[in-house]
């Protein structure tokens, strides 16, 4: 097999900027947490002999997530932080919005922006994650995310980083690696689409949180994620892994057969310490622990 080569796309490249300013500018500090989720799982099937709910596990787990961040708010924020003033101001954000890699039907990988999860329902973080995804197979992946890296790229002019501003516009409209977008007609055509079909520059906006369902792309998958990034200036990243047959120690001290969801939390050791992730962590044993109370969140 001849060596091939692969310029960066659109999408590639936000990828590829975001994570490198976010391994060169924050310390991460990653845990993990393997609750047992036998009885949850069994509730929530339990709840889906009704074919009109019908709730996804990622729903539930999303659900879940939220409730945890409400008790614990700090996790839910970002940071503004100046290393040679050594200032930082950490604002906490009361609108709990959940960046979330999602893969399309082409095989392209999408962040999308979910609002607001804070005040849905199961049931409507179900619905809100499949409109999502309906639309999206109306959207041009390059078109949007360039409408996206245009914001970001004029944001940056404003606080002063020129020289960054222009290496961007060149980068992006010159050369091999110039970005594709449409044009003419075929523009015209892609923006006459209303945009409760497509995605827009909204939808894939970074959110206050991301939240990874790694499993969802194996569910046979024997293992966990060790460590991810945290996208700047988020605080905070959770990867979740594939439900795990294994024995386990049950809330009530006994060792039975169990199934556990292996998820890691990563976060930003500038803005949060461990002490602030423990009630976030206590409340999801609660929950794990007492699992009937997701029938009121359908």
């Amino acid at each position: 097999m001849k060596d091939t080569t692969e310029q960066f796309g659109i999408a590639r490249k936000i990828v590829a900027n975001m994570t490198t300013e976010s391994w060169e500018t924050i310390p991460h500090v990653a845990i993990t947490y393997e609750p047992e989720i036998a009885e949850f799982l069994r509730i929530l099937a339990e709840l889906n002999n009704d074919k009109d709910k019908h709730i996804t596990l990622n729903s539930a787990i999303l659900r879940v997530i939220v409730e945890g961040l409400k008790f614990a708010p700090r996790m839910n924020s970002t940071i503004a932080y100046k290393r040679h003033l050594v200032r930082g101001v950490l604002t906490v954000h009361e609108q709990i919005n959940v960046s979330m890699p999602v893969i399309l039907s082409s095989g392209d990988m999408m962040t999308v922006n979910m609002r607001d999860l804070g005040n849905k329902t199961m049931t409507e973080i179900r619905d809100s994650v499949s409109d999502t995804m309906r639309r999206a197979m109306n959207t041009n992946l390059d078109e949007v995310m360039y409408e996206v890296s245009i914001a970001n790229t004029l944001s940056g002019l404003k606080r002063g980083k020129l020289f960054q501003t222009i290496a961007r516009l060149v980068g992006s409209r010159t050369g091999k690696n110039r970005v594709k977008v449409l044009h003419g007609k075929e523009k015209r055509d892609y923006y006459s689409i209303p945009q409760t079909e497509r995605l827009t520059k909204s939808d894939i906006e970074q959110g206050t949180i991301t939240v990874s369902n790694m499993g969802s792309l194996n569910r046979n998958w024997r293992g966990k994620c060790t460590l991810l990034e945290i996208v700047p200036p988020q605080t905070v990243a959770i990867a979740l892994g594939s439900v795990q047959n294994t024995p386990v120690v049950g809330c009530d001290g006994k060792i039975i057969p169990g199934k556990v969801l292996p998820m890691t939390i990563v976060f930003d050791h500038r803005a949060l310490d461990t002490a602030d992730i423990m009630p976030f962590l206590n409340r999801l044993d609660s929950v794990f622990c007492s699992p009937a109370v997701i029938k009121e969140w359908v």
